[in-house]
Formats: C-alpha cells, structure tokens, sequence
C-alpha cells in the first residue's frame, strides 16, 4: 500500500493507493485557511499543512480500514512556487507567500529587466518568470521581512517542507524546482547568478535544497512523525513534487498526445513532452515533469473561484446555478466576463482586473451572468491551449481534472470550446493518485517502463464522463471567443 499526499491552497487531501490491484482505498481531507492582504497578499502557515496532512492521513486509514503500518511508501504533492523559509534550527520564519500572492510584481518586473526582458529570461532560464514564481517572493522578503530574510538558512518550496518535516531532509525534485524562477530548465541546474543578485553574500546559495531525481527517495519517516500519523516507521518518502507534475502522473499524462486540464480554483493545461519545450510565447512555463521529461503549462488564476463568487453574490446553491446555465445561450446574449479577480497569469495581465462587457437593460440577468463567468473562465484556458498547441504540442485528448470537472454542462463547454473531445479519471483527487503512484515507482525500482505499468494499472478513464465537441456550438463559440480574444487584446 502507498500513500499519496496533496497539499493544494484550499486543503489537503490523503489517498491510500493498492499498487497491485490498482484501487484506491480511502481518501481523506482536511481545509486550510488563506491569509489575505492589500496589493495580492496571498500566505498561509505551513504548520496548517502539517495539520491538515495528519487529519486526512488519519481520515484516509479509516476509511480504507487498514493499519497504516502496511503502508510501504508515501509521496508529498504540494502547490508550486510557494516560498518557506526556515532559520538553522529548521523553524519557519514567517508565513508561507504562495501561487497566487501578487504583492511580488514590481519585484518580479525589476529581476526581468535584469534578466534582459522577457526574451532575456527566456534563453537564460527557458521560461519568463512571472509575479507568481519563487524568485520574486525572495527579493521582496528581503526588501520587506528584512529580519526574517536575514535569518534563513533553507528556502523550500511547500512539498518540500513538508518533505523536510516528515524525514528532517533538506531536498527538492527538478519538476516542482523548475517552477521557482531560479532554476534553468535546460540544464536542469539551479541559477546561482541569479540568487547573488538578490543576495550577494551567498546566504541564498547555500540555503539551497538538495536535488533528486523523480523516482529518488528523500529518506524514511522520522520515528516521532511516524507514530503521530500511525504509519510504518520504515516506510520511504519518495521525491514528491508539484501538483501539476503529480497531476500529470495521475492522468496517465506521462506520454506526448494527451491534455491534461485541471478547473481547481485556478486552471491549467499541460502536457509531457519528451525534451525541454522552449516557446517563444513567454506565457507558456516549460517546467520539468516529475516523470523524467517535461512539462509546457499553462496557468490561468481564475476559474471556481470566479463562479464561487457569482454563486455567492447572487446566493445560488450548485443546482440553481447550473439550472441558470442551462437556460442561458452560448455567448450569454453578448455578455462577457473577463474574470481576472486577482490579475491574470496567462493571459500576463498581473494587474488587471475583473470585468463585465456587453450589458443592456434585456440581457442583465442572473443566467447571463453565470453563463458569462463560466464561458469567461474557459475561454482563459482555450488561449493557453492555443499556446501549447503554437509550441507543436499536439492535443489529440484532453483529461479533465479537479472540482469543476464534476459538472457535466462545464465539461460539454469546455470540449465544445477546445473542439476536442474530454473525459475525466474515475480517481478525482489526479496530484494525490499521482503521488502514490509515484510513492509505488520509486518503493519498486523506479525506471520509466515501471512508471508506464503502473499508471496503466492505477489510472482508470471514466468512460460515463466522455464528451465530443458538437460542431454547431464549436461554430457558434468561434465568434464569442474572438471577441474575448478583442478584448484580452484592448488590455
């Protein structure tokens, strides 16, 4: 048995994975809390993670109904880019900045004019560092927690923290390390020039974590975490990784052809690729899989959190806002949302907001509105599909994944508006299913055709949740996508 760990911004999730037989046996979860602030403060404090990560362990266990002694293996997803940091005792110094703060961007645009611009940071890095990555959390900790920055003796990413507090090693894995912004994706090493230049004295340097490779583990459990989780005390903890790259496992993602599209609170798109994937579009973040190749992604900020705050503002449950889905035309009778909340990733509007166009005294209302929110959303993600497929991805399927794939309207839109057929995994939880398969690959032997073998088993489509593109709505969104594309274009 293998147990597979997703610590995500709104919660954490535990799966207990039998590798031989393919099932998975029980699935807990426990919430987490955002510290929210002025201009896109966006924290959350890791010792949450610890706690939410032995409830639905513990939550897990029983619902399975096994000792976790049996379990031989675990791994640890966590949300990318987040920043820790620790002092020499190993001690988190201040709150956790994660993905989504954007109180970093004049840090980010000063470190990209050092980088030479966009297309500077491109051939440097392979990617163009955003708001959103590691490296800016860094300069403005040192610019803003001064105290705290002075302090650190280990910068972590937050699976590897929690990796750090499970087996009292410092290491990161080159999948989740690719997104930090200080990491170069073609020579998958870190970037040290660039660490001086926020910190001359080499203090960055050396808080460096150790890296390993995908199927490497970190250690074994601490004995005293062992016995407060109730799990066996030799049971390895395998690398681990970011919840996109653990989402790809998850989807059986892992080979060129397949999509995988996750509508969490934020949305992406990504896809194996077998060598580094540089696009010229800086949109596009070329990170490293955790399987043993790479990974072109896509990021966009809002997705349920845009059709959580419709619900809430006009106070619809689930049902009444799908009924208003329904009953609302493709194109919502011309009204169009532009959901950037909080600014958008991809489309690189960092500082715009959200937004409303099209309105007239006949086509305000309630279902226009929700139907606007939902089509806005997903339009986000077909102009980062656009993107990877520039790049020479191809896109024969996509696998939808996370809670906006539940709805079957939302995933009939999202194959009418990427003319592409999808289909859900019958395993929901893709970063945690992820994770224990790869607690598996790395417990067996590792290598790429045990990967192979084991995703075959362990990833099952749900044949139920299929759905094709239909040609008269892929003809009718052609004109509402255009439009949005006019507007993207205005900012």
């Amino acid at each position: 048995m293998y147990l597979g760990i997703d610590c995500g911004t709104q919660g954490t999730k535990a799966l207990l994975l039998d590798a031989a037989g393919g099932r998975v046996l029980g699935v807990g979860s426990a919430a987490h809390e955002m510290i929210s602030g002025p201009h896109g403060r966006r924290e959350q404090d890791p010792a949450q993670w610890r706690r939410a990560l032995t409830e639905a362990v513990a939550q897990a266990l029983a619902a399975a109904g096994v000792d976790g002694q049996r379990v031989q293996a675990l791994s640890v997803s966590g949300q990318q880019h987040g920043l820790v940091m620790l002092d020499a005792d190993g001690q988190v110094l201040r709150p956790a900045k994660l993905w989504c703060d954007t109180e970093s961007t004049s840090q980010n645009t000063r470190l990209l004019e050092w980088l030479g611009g966009p297309q500077g940071s491109l051939e440097r890095l392979g990617l163009v560092i955003a708001p959103g990555y590691t490296v800016s959390k860094l300069l403005w900790s040192r610019e803003h927690a001064p105290e705290a920055f002075a302090r650190a003796r280990h910068i972590l990413l937050p699976h590897d923290y929690l990796n750090f507090w499970l087996t009292g090693e410092h290491c990161a894995e080159y999948g989740d390390a690719s997104g930090t912004g200080y990491f170069n994706i073609r020579t998958r090493t870190w970037d040290l020039a660039l660490l001086r230049h926020i910190s001359p004295d080499g203090q960055l340097e050396s808080a460096l974590p150790r890296l390993l490779q995908a199927d490497e583990a970190v250690g074994r459990l601490r004995p005293e975490v062992a016995r407060e989780l109730g799990l066996n005390p030799a049971a390895l903890v395998a690398s681990g990784g970011g919840d996109n790259m653990m989402g790809a496992i998850g989807t059986g993602n892992i080979q060129p052809g397949h999509i995988t599209m996750s509508l969490g609170s934020s949305g992406t798109v990504y896809a194996y690729s077998a060598a580094p994937l540089v696009s010229e579009e800086g949109a596009v973040a070329a990170f490293c899989s955790s399987s043993g190749g790479w990974l072109p992604l896509i990021c966009t900020m809002n997705l349920t959190n845009t059709t959580g705050l419709v619900r809430d503002l006009l106070q619809l449950n689930q049902h009444a806002f799908d009924q208003h889905l329904r009953t609302s035309p493709i194109g919502a009778e011309g009204v169009l949302m532009l959901p950037f909340f909080n600014g958008e990733r991809v489309p690189a509007l960092p500082d715009a907001t959200a937004s409303l166009h099209g309105l007239t005294s006949n086509n305000f209302n309630a279902a226009n509105l929700c139907r606007a929110a939902v089509e806005g959303t997903t339009f986000g993600l077909r102009y980062g599909l656009d993107l990877l497929r520039a790049s020479g991805l191809p896109s024969h399927s996509i696998r939808l994944i996370g809670g906006g794939s539940k709805n079957s309207l939302w995933r009939q839109m999202v194959a009418d508006i990427m003319a592409t057929p999808v289909m859900c995994t019958e395993e929901p939880e893709a970063a945690a299913l992820g994770a224990a398969i790869q607690a598996a690959w790395c417990a067996e032997g590792g290598g790429q055709a045990r990967l192979a073998e084991l995703c075959q088993r362990c990833v099952q489509l749900a044949g139920a949740s299929e759905h094709r593109p239909q040609p008269a709505a892929v003809a009718a969104y052609a004109p509402v996508y255009d439009a949005y594309r006019q507007q993207v274009l205005a900012l």
